[in-house]
């Protein structure tokens, strides 16, 4: 990922929720109580093992052998789940005009049911540290645990804990996004371009709507266990898919998790999968990613450096993305 624009937004305090009864909308304010469905526990553990295990198998750089294990295993996983698995297999143009393989990895859980929710994420790895403190570590390939293994864990745990609900027939497809991560390094000559970020998101995002898929609305996890990690709005997801951003905020606020979810709107506008998604196939979707107001970054200290390993993340940070989520499906599905 990618790079932020320097714009901030500011909204005033006024609620758009989706609620479950018919899936209907209606204006409130911050003072309402949504009735929670019940709702299973998010195990963090099985999020942190998933991590771990993709972090094992070394930097998931698309083309490297890595790569090539680590979207094996994300098959395999789906699959053990019982979920309906698919690839989307290409090649990209990096911004050096070099030609990589890209590979999204779709899982779909109840295919048959035409109404849909989208959850995604990428799993690839930042070639290049190019944020290290370290120049010296500004060609080596970034570790990725919390920018690639995170959002895919989540999903996963997501995943295995929806499959085995009898009370969830909505549709929801899980998609891993490939070569989000490998848009121009800071130390290219030509700088940073936007152009070059979330390969794998565009070209899904165009089968998407070449094809006709919809679903009401998605949710694009990226870098979500990181320590000191919390989410504000992103500006995009405002613009786009404002009602879907705040009846997830305001579930984290009611269920126990609102300061990783502060309702203050300070995100910025972030160069993100969920672009694409929303501009190309026209799917409301929002970004959870963290917003860090001081230090080196606003995604954080480990920020396409070195750092970005298992160690840094936090099983609380994952915990109240999964729960928060897991809970906004189970208010919203049928």
């Amino acid at each position: 990922m990618k790079h932020t624009s320097i714009l901030i937004i500011t909204f005033s305090w006024l609620l758009l929720f989706m609620v479950s009864c018919g899936h209907k909308t209606r204006k409130a304010n911050a003072h309402d109580t949504i009735p929670m469905q019940p709702c299973p526990e998010f195990v963090a553990a099985n999020a942190m093992r998933c991590i771990k295990a993709q972090c094992d198998m070394g930097p998931r750089v698309p083309g490297t052998k890595a790569w090539q294990q680590c979207g094996d295993s994300i098959v395999a996983w789906f699959s053990a789940l019982g979920l309906e698995v698919e690839e989307q297999k290409t090649n990209v143009t990096l911004y050096d005009g070099t030609s990589v393989p890209c590979r999204n990895i779709i899982a779909h859980l109840n295919p048959s049911n035409r109404d849909r929710i989208l959850l995604c994420a990428h799993w690839d790895s930042r070639p290049w540290a190019d944020n290290d403190a370290d120049e010296g570590n500004h060609h080596t390939p970034v570790p990725a645990a919390n920018d690639g293994a995170s959002g895919v864990a989540v999903m996963l745990e997501l995943a295995r804990i929806l499959s085995q609900a009898d009370s969830i027939t909505t549709g929801i497809d899980f998609v891993c996004f490939d070569v989000e991560d490998a848009g121009t390094p800071q130390w290219a000559e030509d700088g940073p371009d936007g152009n070059t970020w979330c390969l794998g998101s565009t070209y899904w995002s165009e089968q998407a709507q070449a094809n006709g898929y919809q679903a009401r609305f998605g949710i694009l996890f990226d870098m979500v266990g990181g320590r000191g990690s919390t989410f504000s709005r992103e500006g995009y997801s405002m613009q786009y898919a404002q009602p879907v951003a705040d009846m997830l905020w305001h579930i984290a606020e009611q269920i126990g998790y609102g300061h990783y979810f502060p309702l203050s709107d300070a995100g910025n506008f972030v160069t993100d999968d969920h672009v694409s998604v929303n501009q190309i196939a026209r799917i409301p979707c929002i970004d959870i990613v963290p917003f860090h107001a001081d230090g080196p970054s606003s995604f954080g200290p480990t920020w396409h450096t070195i750092n970005d390993t298992p160690e840094n993340i936090d099983p609380n940070v994952l915990e109240a993305v999964g729960q928060c989520v897991l809970q906004l499906i189970y208010n919203d599905a049928k």
